[in-house]
């Protein structure tokens, strides 16, 4: 490896270090993963991957291996103090993946392996990265080898992926800004039952007790992962929970003293506490922070595994269009604002997830009182739905976000050139979109005349709405949509067209 060179070094072969190194090399850029780990040394993990995410694995051209081998959560169903609140769909409109998926993290580490193999990438095991230092034009990574040797690398970039005790961040001196979050703890353990509920492989059960929120949720191997989020009387216990502790947590939360569990083949538990915490910035140089070494909180809401894919593909286009000299580097910061501010949300909406969080007295007097009536009203489903999939997440307030623009585009049903299509199937992750209005006043030889002397991959559709769901769009003649499927622009003319364009892209020589 010495003196060997590459375009990006990667710190980390987690679910967000395997999904940018894919994104990567579908440019066509040049990647080195590097892993202290043994190859397979995985564990269960995260469980769930919401819609949002699922079309980030889209583009990254794995969704299809993740759903055949997930579950499609369907329904939840929601008990307090043994009395059954309701049940809600777990249903998201105009999006190709309205459910979301229970999926463990270790099959999706496998199969965004498998992909990155299919691109022509790979990971290299039982390397660890020990040092680093920056230049003005690059980047060294020192490397503890598998036979004990050491070595340099030497990238044009290096992102740290490597989780909460990043040495990229460290080495930065970056600081890891936030706190540990007092008197909460998760107990899991994977585990077959012998109870009441029907087994349903869609449907998920959440049971509220004062101090523990129980979640239960069918897993692909068989079972169920059994999760409860409770107060901490003694944080002094370490160890992963026993069948025992389990099997009484679950008959205390369900009601049903006479609860039986015994483990999956393999076995997993797991005991867990917590830190709220954000980097103060993702970039440093020619260094960046992604996953859990950028931003770490509980994982209320399962959103820990989906914010780090979501940054991962926010970044890979960004670092590639940079890389190859489409863009300027400032395209860059944009990435650090966007994904501090989306950790941010993240965390403040999860503060607010009463299905989740160890309940009060008061909050269980309101779930009981309040939750059959809004667990029966399809607009708080609806809402409830939205929150948890990250689909109305967005970048509003981003310098990359012009003219009232920074949502996500929705896949609305639309005609493209007398053709039924939908808004989604017009997008690329290697290029931008340009969508412009069927009255825009704007024809394809002068919008390809502007286009074409900047290098940015783009292509334009004019597709007609259905009646009713243009109000759900930008009012503007353009829309150009960026490779992650948000709108970047919502323009009225083509000067202003112009003028977006020549902020963030290089002109042709």
């Amino acid at each position: 490896m010495s003196g060997w060179r590459t375009d990006v070094v990667v710190v980390g072969a987690g679910p967000t270090g395997l999904a940018l190194a894919i994104g990567l090399r579908q440019y066509g850029v040049g990647v080195e993963v590097l892993e202290k780990e043994a190859r397979g040394k995985r564990e269960a993990r995260a469980g769930i991957v919401w819609q949002r995410a699922l079309e980030v694995l889209a583009d990254l051209g794995c969704a299809d291996a993740l759903t055949a081998a997930g579950l499609s959560l369907r329904e939840v169903e929601v008990f307090a103090q043994g009395q059954r609140v309701g049940a809600m769909p777990m249903r998201c409109r105009d999006t190709a993946f309205p459910h979301p998926l229970s999926i463990e993290q270790d099959a999706v580490e496998r199969l965004l392996g498998d992909r990155l193999a299919a691109v022509g990438g790979g990971v290299r095991w039982s390397t660890e990265a020990v040092g680093l230092r920056l230049g003005s034009d690059g980047a060294e990574v020192d490397v503890r080898l598998p036979d004990g040797g050491t070595d340099t690398v030497r990238c044009g970039w290096v992102v740290g992926c490597e989780g909460s005790h990043s040495m990229v961040r460290k080495e930065l001196g970056i600081p890891f800004e936030g706190a540990r979050r007092p008197d909460l703890q998760c107990v899991q353990i994977n585990a077959r039952a012998d109870w009441k509920q029907p087994y349903d492989p869609a449907r998920s059960y959440f049971f509220l007790e004062r101090g523990a929120s129980l979640g239960v949720s069918p897993r692909p191997g068989g079972g169920y992962r059994f999760f409860c989020f409770r107060t901490d009387p003694d944080p002094s216990i370490r160890r992963p929970p026993g069948l025992r502790e389990m099997r009484d947590l679950v008959a205390e939360a369900t009601h049903e003293p006479g609860v039986r569990l015994w483990p999956t083949d393999p076995p997993w538990a797991n005991r867990a506490r917590f830190q709220d915490r954000v980097a103060g910035t993702l970039r440093a140089g020619r260094a960046l922070l992604a996953g859990d070494s950028a931003h770490l909180w509980a994982p209320i809401g399962g959103h820990g595994l989906n914010t780090g894919l979501r940054g991962a593909h926010n970044l890979a286009w960004k670092l590639a269009s940079v890389v190859q000299g489409r863009c300027p580097e400032g395209l860059l910061d944009t990435y650090t604002g966007e994904q501090r501010r989306t950790a941010h949300a993240v965390m403040r909406e999860m503060r607010r997830n009463l299905l989740e969080l160890p309940p009060t007295p008061a909050s269980l007097r309101a779930v009981r009182a309040l939750g059959p009536r809004l667990m029966a009203t399809p607009a708080f489903a609806r809402r409830i739905s939205a929150t948890l999939s990250d689909l109305a997440m967005g970048h509003a307030g981003s310098p990359l976000s012009q003219g009232g623009a920074g949502a996500r585009l929705p896949d609305l049903p639309a005609t493209v050139a007398g053709r039924r299509r939908s808004l989604h199937e017009l997008l690329s992750y290697d290029r931008w979109t340009l969508l412009a209005a069927p009255g825009a006043p704007v024809d394809d030889e002068r919008l390809a005349a502007v286009t074409g002397r900047y290098a940015i991959p783009v292509r334009t559709f004019r597709p007609r709405l259905d009646r009713g769901t243009e109000r759900r769009l930008p009012a503007a003649a353009l829309l150009l949509v960026r490779p992650d499927r948000h709108i970047g622009l919502a323009a009225h003319d083509l000067p202003a067209l112009e003028t977006y364009i020549r902020r963030w892209f290089v002109r042709k020589a």
